[in-house]
């Protein structure tokens, strides 16, 4: 199949490459040339614009977009939609709000053209064991992409998971979960660090250790073994967490289907909190225990003149 890919950076190049391996022909086009460059090393034929690539491509004509959610795929469909024809297809396989789609499928099906979601997990490591994907839209064009989907994912790595939105919701509790999980593993590991028994443990034995048939064993442990293994005690990277969104958007959908998810959401302000430095809340509950019970306040250093 001829697939034109916009967005090349880590996930999008290395789609490119799997596609390419399978013998799927791609033309591939980002903002910057090096980019272009590195995809035509891989056997990717390189476009000049959005433009040039829509020309480039054999009817129907089948465009995944790999750019960073909101206005950045809005851009890109309205570069790219008036250069397209009744019955091409348009993939947004990034980390897009489901009901962004809504809009989206509604306005390009209003001139022929088709909108299919396809949430992707992987990250990095795609290349080598392949991409979880989660599709939604018509089946029928499933149906018609379905050959590149086997490509991109391992075996039992893809899903049909409905009508337009579908695929995009589901890669964000995928998410949402995931940010459960890396604060439970963060926790834990912080109080064995904390321990009697922390010090002179090396903490990527004990990631592999729970990696070999215990309940907790997952993909994230290996990431964490390897992690501790380039740095025992993390002693390079400082403990700042951004969200990519997904956490947030998460939270208030179960808020508006009154929905409890007390892990999740307690996950996403922990990263808030990694931010912070000295917050505020806790100068407050310090004032507080000096006023009603006279306890003692730990005073803000004076810099020296």
């Amino acid at each position: 199949m001829h697939i034109g890919m916009v967005g090349l950076g880590r996930m999008g190049m290395n789609m490119t490459r799997r596609l390419l391996g399978d013998g799927h022909n791609v033309t591939a086009f980002a903002r910057t040339k090096e980019n272009i460059k590195e995809a035509e090393k891989y056997g990717a034929q390189g476009a000049a614009s959005l433009k040039d690539l829509v020309e480039k491509l054999t009817p129907p004509r089948v465009v995944w977009l790999m750019v960073p959610a909101g206005a950045p795929v809005d851009e890109v469909i309205k570069g790219i939609k008036g250069h397209m024809s009744e019955g091409d297809i348009i993939i947004d396989g990034g980390n897009s709000f489901y009901k962004d789609d809504f809009a989206r499928y509604e306005k390009l099906k209003q001139e022929g053209i088709k909108y299919f979601d396809a949430g992707t997990s992987g990250g990095i490591w795609g290349l080598e064991v392949g991409y979880c994907l989660m599709v939604g839209g018509e089946k029928e064009v499933f149906d018609y992409l379905e050959p590149i989907f086997k490509t991109l994912a391992p075996p039992d790595g893809y899903l049909y998971c409905g009508p337009i939105g579908a695929g995009h919701f589901i890669k964000m509790v995928h998410n949402g979960i995931e940010y459960g999980m890396m604060e439970a593993y963060a926790e834990g590991f912080e109080l064995i660090n904390a321990s009697r028994y922390g010090e002179g443990l090396d903490l990527k034995n004990v990631a592999h250790l729970w990696n070999q048939g215990s309940v907790v064993r997952s993909w994230l442990l290996e990431l964490l073994e390897l992690a501790f293994e380039k740095d025992s005690d993390l002693s390079t990277i400082t403990g700042y967490v951004e969200d990519s969104g997904e956490g947030r958007w998460t939270v208030k959908e179960a808020i508006d289907l009154n929905v409890s998810l007390p892990v999740i959401s307690l996950s996403l302000l922990r990263r808030f909190r990694s931010r912070q430095t000295d917050p505020f809340s806790e100068r407050v509950l310090a004032a507080l225990r000096k006023e009603f019970g006279g306890h003692a306040v730990k005073p803000k250093g004076k810099s020296s003149d």
